[in-house]
C-alpha cells in the first residue's frame, strides 16, 4: 500500500443550513469538544453533490459537510473500505474543522495556533455621562 497517509485537518462547511430535526448545526458544533469522535457519512445519492460527505457529532447530529475540495477523495476512500478515524478539532467562523487519520492510525490534535488579539480601534467622539440630556436638544434654524 506504500507510505502511510498523513493525518488531515478537514473543513466542515454548511453550518448555517438547518437540520431536518433536532438542534441546529451551530448549536451542535458548540457542544463538540476537541478530540471527540465524529462520523463521516458518504451521501452518493445527494442531489446537490453525489460526492458529498456529511459530518455527524458523537451524538448523531449533523454538523455539516466536508468541503468540496476534499469530499470526493474522502468519499472514495470510505466506499473502498479504507478505515478513517475522525475527531472534532475546533469550531470556526465557517463551521468546524475535523482531524482524520487513515488505515487504523489514531488522529491527534495538532498544536493549537494562537489567535490574534482582537482589534479595538473604535474611539468615541466624546465621553457620555448620565447627566447629559438625551436625546440632545434640537435647535431651530429660526
Amino acid at each position: 500500500m506504500g507510505a502511510p497517509l498523513p493525518q488531515l485537518s478537514l473543513a466542515v462547511v454548511g453550518a448555517d443550513f438547518p437540520n431536518k430535526r433536532g438542534p441546529t448545526r451551530r448549536f451542535e458544533i458548540a457542544m463538540c469538544s476537541p478530540g471527540e469522535p465524529v462520523e463521516l457519512r458518504p451521501e452518493p445519492k445527494n442531489p446537490a453533490d453525489p460526492r458529498a460527505v456529511a459530518v455527524y457529532s458523537c451524538r448523531g447530529v449533523q454538523i455539516g459537510y466536508l468541503s468540496a475540495e476534499r469530499c470526493g477523495r474522502i468519499q472514495q476512500m470510505i466506499l473502498q473500505g479504507r478505515v478513517l478515524t475522525t475527531i472534532f478539532q475546533e469550531a470556526t467562523r465557517f463551521g468546524a474543522v475535523v482531524r482524520t487519520a487513515f488505515d487504523s492510525d489514531e488522529p491527534t490534535l495538532p498544536e493549537r495556533r494562537s489567535k490574534p488579539e482582537p482589534v479595538d480601534d473604535w474611539q468615541p467622539e466624546r465621553e457620555w455621562s448620565h447627566d447629559d440630556e438625551w436625546p440632545p436638544p434640537q435647535w431651530s434654524d429660526d
